[in-house]
């Protein structure tokens, strides 16, 4: 009966976004929902952009092993990074007519800088959609009490998630993702209300967390661990920044106000929300405290579903399997779309030329179904690895190569072509130098190290004579995008 529930309730899903897709008439409304968007539909999509698996799941499995200190990455990393955009990012790439965060580094730097951050951007994506490709499987696999396998369960949610995403684009996922938020957190918030009610209330629940120390959120005053802290930090905070994701969210909006408010009202609702999963998994170390001691030594992201599965009526069983698939749906449909759109625009557009706007489409499309199948492979491949290892680890790379070059680029006058190639080169190449050479990462982060050596060669190519010569490209007009008044592109 519960699966049954589960599959109309994908079907409805699947119903809406198809419907939405009906508004896909070009490439600027499969993109960027041909920016029609409001601030409503900003806020969710927004909050949506980080609220998938590693956070109904994830991060409250972090949180019992390392308390509040260990999931600095994320939430509060992640919800950081969306209020920064909003004050810091958006407004400035509104007023640019740009359908890919990497039409900026095309526009701003040329193309060596447009095609090698467009390569880090779509590699980050990988293990942030195979996280929720994996919770997916893991979802199905719960329903059919074993029926479906795990790789079966990837397969069926990948499905269900292509199925409206490949033909609607961003119209899709707008639209079905304002409906499952809302879903999301309605059935959260019932959720919690239970659990605290079978607790005994909210506050034997806070004491005993307290008890625990899982409330410390600062590390020792130690070298060591403060900077593995302050790189954790900022590994989503900024390296979430360049991202196409959070980009086609901005430039969606049908409005500058809708553009710099959605992100900030979105990123902080994810910050104050994500204390709701915490606080369920964190009644479980009342309502069953043995078993729960035992899946948190053994998986500790088994720890809600089986709070719910066996010490919760089925209308909360199906509460929370219906906010679970909404929180992956709606993070895993969007994250699939903005490297496939990024492939097409800024690394198939150098190798077939004069693209029109159908063909562009078309190709995008393909991409989507394609860049699918990858990571479903890779899912799979992946399969037992931690699902906040999976999400954290995916934002290291454009943190160390895309982050510095967008910030000078925007900020700083006299960043120039040549300091955009020092620095995404010099980033990423200490960054994997920690990573392979045996010690060096246990001694300082990686992450910080590449970006340390980004900004060095940021400043230091803008500064020096000039050996390579600028090379500023220029951004096709798509059919269906508006025209921005103060756009920044002759």
């Amino acid at each position: 009966m519960l699966i049954t529930l589960v599959l109309v309730y994908l079907l409805i899903t699947i119903g809406i976004g198809l419907y939405a897709a009906r508004r896909v008439k070009n490439t600027a409304d499969f993109a960027v929902a041909g920016r029609h968007l409001p601030l409503a539909m900003i806020i969710t999509l927004t909050f949506a952009t980080w609220f998938g698996s590693e956070l109904v799941l994830g991060i409250p499995a972090k949180f019992m092993q390392d308390g509040l200190g260990g999931i600095v990455e994320d939430p509060f990393g992640a919800g950081t990074c969306l209020i920064l955009v909003g004050l810091f990012i958006a407004g400035r790439l509104y007023k640019m007519d740009l359908l890919t965060i990497s039409d900026y580094y095309r526009v701003r730097y040329g193309t060596f800088v447009e095609v090698f951050c467009s390569i880090i951007i779509m590699i980050s994506y990988l293990g942030w959609v195979s996280a929720q490709v994996a919770a997916l499987g893991v979802v199905f696999n719960l329903l059919s009490e074993g029926t479906v396998s795990v790789q079966m369960g990837m397969v069926l949610g990948v499905l269900s998630i292509l199925i409206y995403t490949l033909i609607g684009g961003m119209w899709s996922v707008a639209v079905t993702d304002f409906i499952q938020m809302i879903v999301l957190i309605v059935g959260l918030l019932l959720l919690a209300y239970y659990a605290s009610d079978m607790a005994g209330g909210v506050q034997p629940v806070l004491d005993l967390a307290t008890s625990k120390d899982l409330f410390r959120f600062w590390p020792e005053p130690q070298w060591h661990d403060i900077i593995f802290f302050f790189a954790a930090a900022i590994t989503m905070m900024l390296g979430s920044i360049p991202q196409q994701d959070v980009f086609q969210r901005v430039m969606s909006a049908k409005d500058l106000r809708a553009a710099t408010w959605g992100p900030v009202i979105g990123g902080s609702m994810y910050i104050i929300f994500a204390a709701v999963p915490i606080f369920l998994v964190a009644t479980a170390l009342i309502v069953m405290p043995e078993q729960t001691s035992a899946l948190i030594a053994d998986d500790p992201q088994k720890v809600l579903p089986t709070l719910v599965m066996q010490k919760m009526p089925f209308v909360m069983q199906v509460v929370f399997f219906g906010a679970l698939l909404s929180a992956i749906k709606s993070c895993a449909s969007a994250t699939l779309l903005a490297p496939t759109t990024t492939f097409v625009e800024n690394i198939l557009r150098h190798f077939v030329r004069n693209m029109g706007d159908k063909a562009t489409l078309f190709a995008m499309r393909i991409s989507v179904l394609v860049f699918a199948g990858i990571v479903l492979v890779y899912a799979i491949l992946m399969e037992g690895t931690s699902i906040y290892e999976m999400v954290s680890g995916a934002y290291q790379v454009p943190l160390v190569g895309a982050f510095v070059p967008l910030v000078a680029g925007l900020y700083w006058k006299r960043a120039s072509t040549q300091g955009g190639i020092f620095s995404v080169l010099l980033g990423v190449g200490v960054w994997l130098l920690f990573i392979f050479v045996p010690g060096w990462g246990e001694v300082f982060p990686q992450q910080l190290a590449g970006l340390l050596a980004s900004m060095v060669g940021m400043v230091a190519g803008s500064l020096l004579p000039q050996w390579i010569a600028p090379d500023r490209g220029r951004v096709p007009h798509f059919e269906g995008s508006p025209e921005v008044e103060g756009r920044l592109i002759a």
